[in-house]
């Protein structure tokens, strides 16, 4: 069998959350980044040709807030018909 073999069996038998043994963390820090996002905050990746229509996440929130109230508004509407 192939080292590459040897050694993906090896990595198979470990489950997923344990830390292998070839990891060094001896030089980690914390994320720097982490304080930026609040607790109630979700990340979403934008596809690229999305991400260049908005210049930061006060723009695009601003339009998916705006978006938000009209399918409010219409979910609104819908359910007043229906009654």
């Amino acid at each position: 069998m192939s080292k590459s073999g040897d050694k993906r069996n090896m990595h198979d038998e470990i489950p997923p959350d344990e830390i292998l043994p070839e990891y060094d963390f001896s030089t980690s820090r914390p994320n720097k980044y982490a304080p930026l996002y609040s607790e109630a905050g979700v990340v979403v990746t934008l596809d690229a040709d999305i991400a260049d229509v908005f210049p930061g996440a006060k723009a695009a929130n601003e339009a998916l807030r705006t978006l938000a109230d009209l399918v409010r508004k219409q979910r609104d509407r819908e359910t007043a018909t229906k009654t």
